[in-house]
């Protein structure tokens, strides 16, 4: 039955709620090419991890994904969209549930399928076990692979769900190339691209990758390239004030995570080995100073105070609400694990505007709408009782011998019990629902 056939929500007269019409129509998930430094917080905060711990996890698995693909031969476009999978599904699952390596190889899984080079589970872990075990290298056919390979299909379902079943990523090492030639020429950039293309790499072990575009990060790459080897920083700054694209808050935010990265990890990178940690620190307070003159918040869209607050939690009204996909945190994660224990199915929609028109369409017959109303009903007075012989009774009533406006029966200024009671009408308030 299509919106249009619905003329108007029913009504209920009898004080109940009105029967929903039809089955649930379900929960919408749509999913986010991009995510604030905020968001990320706040569901690192929810997750319950660690900061060391999380870092770590991070790095490591990027490392892992890197090196099976260097053993497997895949290309960079695999990799990219694998640590992109890996980052999200990690933002989306507390680390209790599951092992970051199993992770990054579901990721690298689920890439391979998506960038059509296609290799079985079992390849890739006995690509991750000849690794590790270089002088005892096994077979993909081995039976020590059964039970990792169902663990990484049960994963790739997860990973699906988490983005979305978006498949989209970006890929800046293709436009680092026609960048680099833009500005250097084709025969003078070859050093200048290398120690770019290396850092591209690095980029993968933050969150870079899903909080900015793909010149915001190209951009960022080249002008930190250019800061640390001292060559070729003017060109780059012609080069930017040439682009409307260019947003320069977005690139300082870019080029200060990723020497966050080199400065706390700074064996852990491919770059980092190569300059002195000096250089990077120099780097990074000169950048801090240019915030500082501009007024350039360190973040994009990043509060403080809304970091410390508790999120509101989601009930089963409010995820059919058309705010539950766009700003409730963190995202999809609760409205999925909450959608799961519901009668409706979820269902994955590609388009947020799309998706916020069903809702609003949808959300007219489940919402409760009630008003007040007063009812008045005649109560008999109480029969007073006497508590002691000689009078005195409960509330200020004095026994028989008075003869006061209480002796003819008259309860209107106190009452046996003394107090606010009235005796006669009493009102009450209730609710309709319609």
């Amino acid at each position: 039955m299509s919106p249009t056939d619905l003329e108007a929500p029913p009504t209920a007269s009898n004080g109940d709620a009105a029967p929903r019409i039809g089955p649930h129509p379900g929960y919408i998930s749509s999913s986010n090419q991009y995510a604030s430094e905020l968001k990320i917080r706040r569901m690192l905060k929810e997750n319950g991890c660690d900061p060391a711990r999380e870092d770590n996890y991070r790095l490591q698995g990027v490392q892992l994904i890197d090196t099976v693909r260097q053993h497997l031969n895949l290309p960079v476009r695999t990799f990219d969209t694998a640590c992109t999978y890996f980052h999200k599904f990690r933002l989306n699952f507390r680390d209790a549930e599951y092992n970051y390596q199993d992770a990054a190889l579901a990721s690298l899984f689920v890439a391979c399928k998506v960038e059509d080079t296609i290799k079985k589970s079992k390849d890739i872990l006995a690509a991750a076990y000849n690794v590790k075990n270089p002088e005892k290298p096994a077979a993909s056919d081995d039976k020590i692979f059964e039970s990792p390979g169902k663990i990484i299909i049960g994963l790739e379902r997860l990973i699906l769900e988490t983005i979305g079943f978006d498949f989209r990523t970006r890929y800046p090492q293709k436009l680092l190339v026609k960048v680099v030639r833009s500005i250097l020429g084709p025969d003078q950039g070859k050093e200048f691209f290398n120690i770019a293309y290396a850092m591209s790499i690095d980029m993968y072990k933050t969150f870079v990758p899903i909080k900015r575009t793909t010149f915001s990060m190209v951009m960022a790459l080249v002008e930190l390239t250019a800061r640390m080897t001292g060559n070729h920083l003017d060109k780059v700054k012609d080069f930017a004030a040439a682009r409307r694209q260019y947003h320069r808050p977005a690139v300082l935010e870019t080029m200060l995570d990723i020497l966050d990265l080199y400065v706390q990890y700074h064996k852990s990178t491919k770059v980092g080995t190569q300059f002195d940690l000096n250089r990077f620190m120099d780097i990074k307070i000169a950048l801090n100073t240019e915030l500082e003159k501009e007024f350039i918040s360190r973040h994009m869209y990043y509060c403080s105070r809304c970091e410390n607050e508790e999120p509101s939690p989601l009930t089963p009204g409010s995820i059919t609400s058309p705010t539950a996909t766009s700003s409730s945190l963190p995202g999809d994660l609760s409205m999925r694990r909450t959608a799961r224990g519901q009668d409706g199915t979820m269902r994955f929609v590609f388009d947020p505007e799309a998706a916020r028109e069903e809702q609003d369409t949808v959300a007219q017959y489940y919402n409760e709408e009630y008003e007040e109303y007063e009812v008045e009903v005649e109560e008999p007075i109480p029969v007073p009782r006497n508590e002691h012989p000689e009078g005195g009774g409960r509330g200020g009533y004095r026994g028989g011998h008075s003869h006061g406006p209480r002796d003819r029966g008259d309860h209107r200024r106190g009452g046996p019990y003394g107090g606010g009671y009235r005796g006669g009408d009493r009102h009450y308030r209730g609710r309709r629902f319609h």
